[in-house]
Parts: structure tokens; C-alpha cells; sequence
């Protein structure tokens, strides 16, 4: 983990300088900033040097990880010591200095410099590594597959149908899942042989050679001789060119993780116009979409029965099933979440072990990590896809295997997380979240996260990762000091063990009091949440950065924490000396009904505060700071829920770069005084979610939108449906969301030009039973849901008129609304539109 821990390393930096500066003497700043040059000359190097690792590489990160490692610790202790002398009043005008400390370090830095220097004279850092070269497919004996015969038809119909002109076709998917065996299927379908004069099949992998590429393809045409080998690149590709022209043909390039390879040898293949093919297998979704002569065919899972029927056929043959043994091995079969390398290996491992319950019970409880013990082949099938992420993507990666199994991932924790982590670099113009989030996607296109839930907007709102990623995950990263998990069984925590990041899923055979006395601990993430006050002692350990915990009674918290979820045993007021320590917090998340943070302005880091009850006291006016002086939050992006909100010109202009906001008022008489200022949210240019809840009906009066605002919901504000003009009017509206007795009346008649860019409604809990609406009052919207309308009658019929709606869902509403929903796909179907999908759920 060099990267991450230079990223880190570099982040705390940069944040010392500019925030804690004046703990610092002036060697200290001295050496600070040339520390910072020296980690930039490393990370260039890291930057340029090649995804697959060699022994030199190897050892010179663990060196750079393990210097990043001590620097930081030696600069957060020392700023922690300081900021405690001054909050004791202890302070005096001198520090003990960490000059000498720093100073070894430094000399350990620079010393991996100058051997890093050497390696970059080289001709070439490639020469570190050893070349893998293109190789022929394995011997066409009988596949392990059973299932995806409407894919393997889908395929031989597309090679063989379609455009005469020459096409490419990707077969992409995380590895593991069947890309090179279903492609083989296909390739040596006896219609497929019959239909094409020449066929060839070569295995790129990650380093190739061209020049072996085109032997490699020769060989497999049975075209390959001493003479021929000894040919240039050029002639060779002249010579396959030659072998194709005028010929209908198939190539298949099979594990492809460059777009380079296509640029290399596209040239090579005649196009005739006779129905040629290229077929690519890749994990990689840039490089399957790289040619778009062809959209790519994208490898699914295996049922549940497919895979019972693939896990039978391997371990008994012929031969069925034992009942007794039927249930447990269903459960096998079913941990592996279809995917086929998973239930090959299990499968083939069973099939040569003794049969009995007590055995199968326990491959059940432990499947990866017996996977993983029992085969080395399949380890380096998944480790493939790591070893060939970008650096900056490594750290980030192994981080989601910090949750247990089949753990649903919010995405908006799993941000938040990475950020307070110091994971992600820096983009000028761009905040870290945003940054996180590309991260993400480029994970999820190189098929190693799974997408399980998108918001009302397609953004990926939650993730997984299957269990044998994540299970390749934690082994790599307690391999490589990055976080250890604590699970009563894998990867558990030995004496001694230098643990800095820490996730809980069970306490038993956990040490608190050893991890307590480990000065490196930074992050404790528990998931065991009937045992969670166990965790309330780990929050001593002083360097902590990062504590994600279900309730706590703590009373202090450590001067270096910048992520904190969970709940206070106290719930109105945080101690001021608490509040004091959270100069460096960025994310608060609390489940306390209402919390008041008295010194919220002074907290120059915080990014995302969301609690059930947040009271906020006024800001020290400028005549009392000055103008100069006054603080202006630039990093908060999230403040919910707020409870009177005082939309201020003093509050509004600390908060400029405010995304999200959530507000409610208790206080009725005082709301239509306007003494809460709520015209003034228009200043906030950068707001795109707003939550109102317990507003009255005359509140409309007296607000006034951001234009910029993307996303809208209300909750008991009992509005008139009157009223709706006022927010069909906001030029850039994709969600609304109407939910408990927000809007009242009989009757909604939306008028024509308002919500034009609306995407998403959601109508829960209203009174409504008339709703006149068609393709004029929502012209794009893509998803409608109603929940609990209980009195509503009747969805719209005109609705079914938008073109692009492309779902309906329905919950605990009359049978009348089930059946115009019903009525509404019908004639989506009968416009062509298959894909248009109803969803009826009844909770009652």
C-alpha cells in the first residue's frame, strides 16, 4: 500500500502546514516541506512504474509504505502532544522538537530515492518484470458449463447474422465468470467451425508482444513454421493478412486489458465484406466498449439453478445428489452468488473429499477462505484484476473489503469513508467526493464492484463486492499492513500485530486491551452491533482517525477524528471540551433525536453533518471577529437535519458550497415572521437537495428556491395542490418526492411547461383520489412510485403516454391503481417498449 500511504502521508502534510502550523517550529516547517517534495518524486514513480509487480518493485513499496508510515506517525503524536498541552494550558513558548525523528526517517526516504533514480536510468523498468506472451487456448475437451445456452446462442447468431462488414464483438465480465469458457463454446460449435473458412485463438494477457500476438495467431491457423517464426513484425503481419484475405474468419484475442491491443492489430484483418468477426474477451468495460461496431455482450451470473446443476454434474457425475447432503451443498452452492470459478473450485474439491454432512457443513461456513487454501489457480485469476488496477484505485479497492459479507454498501458512507481515510488524490476543481466517486464507477466497469441499488437519479446509491473478491481483499490487505479484520476465525488479530485500521465483525477472541496499547490504530469500524459498546474503549487509542460505531457513551473524542457515525448516550448538548477536539472532524453522523454542537463554526473541516435533530446557535457576527477573521466553511457540502433553521445572510455566507439541506420548524407563529430569513436560500448557488418537513402551508409565502436545486422533498408540510406551481416552476427539479400528508386536497391537475426536467416522483402517504395528468405535465419523466395512496383511484392513464417512463411501482394502494398500472404496461408493450417494467408490492 505505497500509494495510499504516500496519499496520506501527503494529505496530513499539507493539512499541518496550512492548519497546524502553529504547533510547528521552524525546522520542523523546514523539513515538512522538503518531506513533501521527496513524496512527490516517489508518487510520479509509483505513477509511471508498471501495474504488474516485480521483486524489486515489491520490496522498494514496502519500504516507501512502511517510511510514509512512521513519518506520519511521528508528526500526528507530536501535534496531538501540543494540541493537549494547550488545551491543559500548559503550553509554554518552546516544544520538545521531532526534528531528529523526522531526520531518520528523511534519510530512510531518501535512501529509497537514489535506488529509485537507478531504476529509472534503466532503459526500460518493463526489463524488472518477466513477459508474459500471448498463449493458444487450453485443449478443447469438455467445458465446465452448464446453463447460458440463450447466450451462447445470442452469440453464434450475432457472428453469423447481421452486417456483412467486418465486427467486433466484446464478451466482458469480472474474472472468474465464464467469459473464456463460454466464448470456447461458441468458438468450437460445430455450426461456428462450418461457418467461418478460418478460425485462430490467441491469449493476450496483461504484458503482451505484439509480434508474439501475430505468432500466437498463426500457430492456432496451423500456419506457424521455423521459417515463419523467424520473419520481422512486419512481415509477419503481411503474412496474415495474406492468410485472411478474401476469407471469412473468426479471431479471438481472449483476456484483453488494453485498448492498445485493438489499435495494434485492427489493421491486420482484411475486411472483404463477408461477414468477418473478432471476438475479445476483458474484465475491462473501456476496453469492450473501445470499438463500437459492436455493443458488447456482458456475462451474467448463474441461477440458482445453474449453478446446483453445475456443482451436481462436477461432484457426482452422473449420479445425484445424496439427500442427505442436499440441503448443505444448496448452501454451498449458494454462497458462491453464481459465479462459475467459484463453484468449479468448490465443486472439483468436494467431488475428491470424503462425502459426509459434517464435512460439507464446514466448506459451507468457511467457502473462501477454503477456496483460497485449496487453490492457488483461482487466487490469481481474481489477484489479475487487482495487480492491473492503477495505483491511485488499489488502496481504494481493497478498502470495501473493510465491510463483512454480503454487506450492502452505501455508497454515500463508503465516500465519506475513503475521504476521511485520505485514499483519493486531489483534482484541482473537483472535491474529494467527487473524485471518490469516479473512483467508484471505474471499479464498477472493471467488474470488480457490483452495482445492487441506483437512486432516483441512476446514480449508484449502494454496492457489493462477491465474496471471493472480498476474501482476496482482506488476505492482500493484512498483507500488506493496510487493515485486519476481526471475525473469530480469518484473518484474526495475533499478538503484537501492528494494526492500523480495524473492522469488527465479531468480539469474541479479540484483544481490546492489546489493541489499545497499539499506538498505530487509526480507524475502528464495528459491525457488531450487539457487542458495540465493547468498541467505546478503542476510541482511546490517541491517533484515531476514523470510528463508525451503532451507540457509544464516550465523553471525549481524539484531537486526529475526522469520520464519527453513531449514537451519544447523552442527547442535547455536546461538552464543550468535546466540541474543542473536533477541529479536525469532516463527517458527523448521529442518531441522537437532538443535538446541539455549540462551536460548529469554528470547525474549519467539516464536510457532511447529518443528525436526526440538529440545533445550530447563530455565528459570532462580523463586528465581533472581524472581517477578516470570520470563518467561512468551504468543505461542508451536507447539514441535515436542522431543526429553525435561521436562513441568515452571517449563516449562508459560511456555507457557500452547501449541496444538501434538510430543515424543520417547530414554531409556527415565528415561521411566518419571517424571522427565519427563508428568502435568503436562493443565496445558496450550489444547494441541489432540500428536505422540508414540519413546515406550514404559508411557508410557501415566504421561501424562495435555488434555481439550482436538482432534488425536493416535503414531508408533513400539508400543503395546498395549488401550490405545486410554485415548485413545477424550478428549472432544473429531477426529483420530488410528496411524502406524509406533504401536499392535502382531493385533486391534483399539474398545469402545462412545469416540471420539464423532472425524472423521478415518489407519492407516499397522500390523501389524493383525482390525479389529471399526461405526457404534457411530466414530458421526460423515467420513474413513477406510489406508496400508500390509499385513497387514490387511479393512475393517470395519459401517463403511460411519456416516453420515457420506464417503470411504475406500486405499494399497499386499491386494486383500481394496481390495474391501471397494469393497463399502462400494456400499452408500453404494445408500443414496442419490452423494457418498461411494473412493480407491485403489498406490505399489508
Amino acid at each position: 500500500m505505497a500509494y495510499a500511504s504516500l496519499l496520506s502521508l501527503k494529505h496530513l502534510l499539507e493539512h499541518t502546514l496550512d492548519h497546524d502550523y502553529q504547533y510547528l517550529i521552524l525546522d520542523e516547517k523546514q523539513q515538512i516541506e522538503s518531506l513533501l517534495q521527496k513524496l512527490s518524486f516517489l508518487q510520479d514513480f509509483l505513477d509511471d512504474s508498471p501495474q504488474k509487480s516485480s521483486e524489486t518493485i515489491d520490496c522498494l513499496e514496502s519500504q516507501i509504505r512502511d517510511a510514509a508510515y512512521e513519518a506520519e506517525d511521528i508528526i500526528e503524536s507530536h501535534i496531538t502532544d501540543r494540541v493537549h498541552e494547550e488545551i491543559a494550558s500548559k503550553r509554554d513558548d518552546s516544544f520538545t522538537p521531532f526534528c531528529h525523528k523526522l531526520d531518520e526517517v528523511i534519510e530512510e526516504i531518501d535512501s529509497i530515492k537514489k535506488m529509485v533514480e537507478k531504476i529509472k536510468d534503466d532503459d526500460d523498468v518493463q526489463d524488472l518484470q518477466t513477459r508474459t506472451k500471448p498463449s493458444q487456448p487450453a485443449s478443447s475437451g469438455k467445458s465446465s458449463m452448464v446453463g447460458l445456452d440463450d447466450d451462447i446462442m445470442e452469440i453464434k447468431v450475432r457472428l453469423t447474422r447481421g452486417s456483412s462488414s467486418i465486427e467486433t464483438l466484446s464478451v466482458v465480465g469480472m474474472g472468474g465468470i465464464g467469459k473464456t469458457t463460454l466464448t470456447r463454446k461458441v468458438y468450437d460449435d460445430e455450426k461456428i467451425v462450418q461457418y467461418f473458412d478460418n478460425r485462430a485463438w490467441v491469449t493476450v494477457s496483461q504484458n503482451y508482444s505484439a509480434r508474439e500476438l501475430l505468432l500466437g495467431l498463426l500457430d492456432s491457423m496451423k500456419k506457424l513454421t521455423d521459417e515463419v517464426r523467424e520473419k520481422s513484425f512486419e512481415e509477419l503481419a503481411d503474412y496474415l493478412y495474406k492468410n485472411l484475405k478474401g476469407r471469412r474468419y473468426l479471431m479471438v484475442l481472449d483476456d484483453v486489458w488494453d485498448t492498445k491491443v485493438w489499435d495494434n492489430v485492427k489493421r491486420l484483418f482484411p475486411n472483404d465484406n463477408n461477414g468477418s468477426r473478432i471476438m475479445m474477451t476483458t474484465r475491462l468495460e473501456n476496453v469492450a466498449g473501445y470499438d463500437n461496431s459492436c455493443s458488447p455482450h456482458h456475462m451474467r451470473f448463474l441461477t440458482e439453478g445453474e449453478s446446483w446443476n453445475l456443482f451436481c454434474e462436477i461432484v457426482f457425475g452422473k449420479d445425484g445428489c445424496p439427500t442427505e447432503l442436499k440441503q448443505i451443498g444448496k448452501k454451498i452452492v449458494q454462497n458462491c452468488q453464481g459465479l462459475p470459478l467459484a463453484i468449479v473450485v468448490i465443486a472439483g474439491l468436494l467431488s475428491k473429499a470424503t462425502k459426509t454432512q459434517h464435512y460439507w457443513t464446514y466448506v459451507g461456513e468457511n467457502l473462501s477462505s477454503v477456496i483460497a487454501s485449496n487453490d492457488d489457480n483461482c487466487y490469481k485469476i481474481i489477484s489479475l484484476s487487482y495487480k492491473h488496477l492503477p495505483h491511485h484505485l488499489k488502496g481504494c479497492f481493497l478498502y470495501i473489503g473493510i465491510f463483512p459479507e454480503d454487506y450492502n454498501i452505501s455508497v454515500s458512507k463508503l465516500v465519506k469513508l475513503w475521504v476521511a481515510e485520505r485514499l483519493l488524490k486531489p483534482v484541482i476543481s473537483k472535491s474529494l467526493e467527487d473524485v471518490a466517486r469516479e473512483y467508484l464507477f471505474e471499479l464498477v466497469h472493471r467488474n470488480l464492484i457490483l452495482v445492487r441499488v441506483k437512486s432516483s437519479i441512476g446514480k449508484i446509491k449502494s454496492c457489493s463486492i462477491h465474496d471471493l473478491l472480498r476474501d482476496f481483499c482482506v488476505r492482500e490487505a493484512q498483507r500488506q499492513k493496510f487493515f485486519n479484520v476481526n471475525n473469530m476465525g480469518l484473518c484474526g488479530i495475533s499478538e503484537g500485530t501492528k494494526v492500523r485500521r480495524l473492522s469488527i465483525h465479531s468480539h469474541r477472541k479479540l484483544d481490546l486491551d492489546n489493541c489499545l496499547q497499539n499506538m498505530r490504530l487509526r480507524s475502528v469500524l464495528n459491525f457488531d452491533w450487539e457487542h458495540y459498546h465493547q468498541s467505546d474503549k478503542l476510541i482511546n487509542s490517541r491517533l484515531l482517525s476514523v470510528f463508525d460505531t451503532y451507540e457509544t457513551s464516550i465523553n471525549k473524542f481524539p484531537v486526529n477524528l475526522r469520520y464519527f457515525a453513531g449514537k451519544f448516550h447523552f442527547t442535547r448538548l455536546l461538552p464543550e471540551s468535546l466540541l474543542y477536539l473536533l477541529r479536525n472532524l469532516q463527517t458527523l453522523i448521529c442518531g441522537n433525536e437532538v443535538l446541539e454542537i455549540s462551536e460548529i463554526w469554528e470547525m474549519r473541516q467539516l464536510r457532511h453533518v447529518n443528525l436526526w435533530g440538529l440545533v445550530l446557535p447563530d455565528p459570532p457576527s462580523a463586528e465581533t471577529e472581524g472581517e477578516n477573521s470570520i470563518i467561512v466553511l468551504d468543505n461542508l457540502q451536507t447539514l441535515c437535519n436542522v431543526v429553525n433553521f435561521r436562513c441568515t445572510e452571517e449563516v449562508l455566507q459560511r456555507i457557500p458550497n452547501l449541496k444538501k439541506l434538510g430543515i424543520s420548524f417547530d414554531d409556527g407563529d415565528v415561521l411566518d415572521s419571517g424571522y427565519y430569513c427563508l428568502n435568503n436560500l436562493a443565496r445558496l448557488l450550489k444547494l441541489e437537495s432540500l428536505g422540508l418537513f414540519e413546515l406550514l402551508p404559508s411557508f410557501l409565502k415566504i421561501i424562495t428556491f435555488p434555481i439550482s436545486l436538482k432534488k425536493l422533498s416535503f414531508s408533513f408540510c400539508y400543503l395546498s395542490w395549488e401550490d405545486m406551481t410554485i415548485v413545477g416552476s424550478l428549472p432544473n427539479l429531477q426529483v420530488l418526492k410528496l411524502l406524509w400528508s406533504s401536499f392535502v386536497g382531493l385533486e391534483w391537475k399539474p398545469n402545462e411547461g412545469e416540471f420539464l426536467q423532472l425524472k423521478y416522483l415518489l407519492l407516499r402517504q397522500i390523501n389524493l383520489e383525482n390525479w389529471i395528468a399526461n405526457r404534457i405535465h411530466f414530458p421526460i419523466l423515467k420513474r413513477l412510485v406510489i406508496e400508500r395512496c390509499e385513497n387514490l383511484k387511479e393512475i393517470p392513464c395519459g401517463i403511460g403516454e411519456i416516453p420515457t417512463l420506464e417503470s411504475i411501482e406500486v405499494s399497499d394502494c386499491r386494486d383500481s391503481v394496481v390495474t391501471s398500472a397494469k393497463q399502462i404496461q400494456e400499452e408500453q408493450k404494445s408500443l414496442g417498449y419490452d423494457d418498461f417494467q411494473v412493480r407491485i408490492v403489498n406490505r399489508s
